[in-house]
């Protein structure tokens, strides 16, 4: 997914904004801390607070993937950041002594983990006394359409197995209490969610269709198994999916990510 993640970094970048505003704003870290961002991607968040931490503090940019983590590398390089560590960590099983980080930040991440329960208990070993966890995951399916509506068309295509309960996956986590007692069971607490929504604009189903296959993953491996034939009859199924929410000049696809800041 690498490669097509940053040949679309900008404009998922800008979509993603009202929630990389809310992680960074709530999280409010301060010079000279130590801030890690755990399956940091790109790194991006991170990035917007690397200034605000000083030369005197430190962002621990990382991610499992050395391929993301590569190319964050060379994003902070272009950005002149001089106070970033950029490290290959398991999120289950991060290699930092205890209570070495005053912050940590991680974008829609846990809900892809194999273990988000062991990783939060990790974030929480890692985090100093009075540090803070703020982070998002999606929200359900039903309140996603911008994502889950095209899901359901390959799933009852075969191109894209059903979701199969407690699985990694977008919305494994979008029970609120189940997402709460997940956090207070890792030794969290002062536990406070807000939803922030976020708005993904397409001018036509072939570009959303150009869009989501480029950002790789299961879309785009799924989309690709299907012959041309198919793929057409999909993207009318898509239209009729999609069709409450056009506008002038295309469709609006709302989402809603959950955000969360613990202590």
């Amino acid at each position: 997914m690498a490669t097509g993640w940053e040949r679309t970094r900008e404009e998922r970048e800008k979509i993603a904004a009202p929630v990389t505003d809310w992680l960074v704003r709530e999280l409010a870290p301060k010079p000279g801390d130590t801030v890690l961002e755990l399956a940091a991607g790109q790194g991006d968040v991170g990035f917007e607070i690397a200034p605000v931490l000083g030369e005197s503090g430190r962002l621990i940019s990382s991610d499992f993937s050395p391929a993301m983590a590569k190319i964050a590398r060379r994003r902070s390089a272009e950005l002149g950041l001089t106070n970033v560590e950029h490290r290959i960590l398991d999120a289950e099983r991060i290699e930092l002594a205890d209570d070495s980080v005053d912050g940590v930040l991680c974008r829609w991440g846990y809900m892809l983990m194999p273990d988000p329960a062991a990783a939060l208990a990790e974030t929480k070993r890692v985090l100093r006394s009075g540090g803070r966890l703020a982070f998002s995951v999606w929200s359900s399916g039903a309140r996603n359409p911008w994502i889950s509506l095209a899901g359901r068309i390959l799933v009852a295509h075969g191109h894209m197995p059903p979701p199969e309960l407690g699985e990694p996956g977008m919305f494994v986590l979008g029970d609120e209490e189940l997402l709460r007692r997940l956090v207070e069971n890792a030794g969290f607490a002062n536990v406070r969610m807000e939803d922030v929504p976020i708005h993904n604009d397409y001018p036509s189903v072939d570009e959303y269709v150009r869009r989501s296959s480029e950002m790789g993953g299961m879309f785009s491996r799924a989309w690709a198994e299907a012959p041309e034939e198919e793929q057409e009859r999909m993207k009318d199924e898509f239209r009729q999916a999609f069709a409450p929410f056009a506008v002038d000049g295309g469709y609006e696809l709302p989402g809603v990510s959950l955000c969360v800041l613990a202590d």
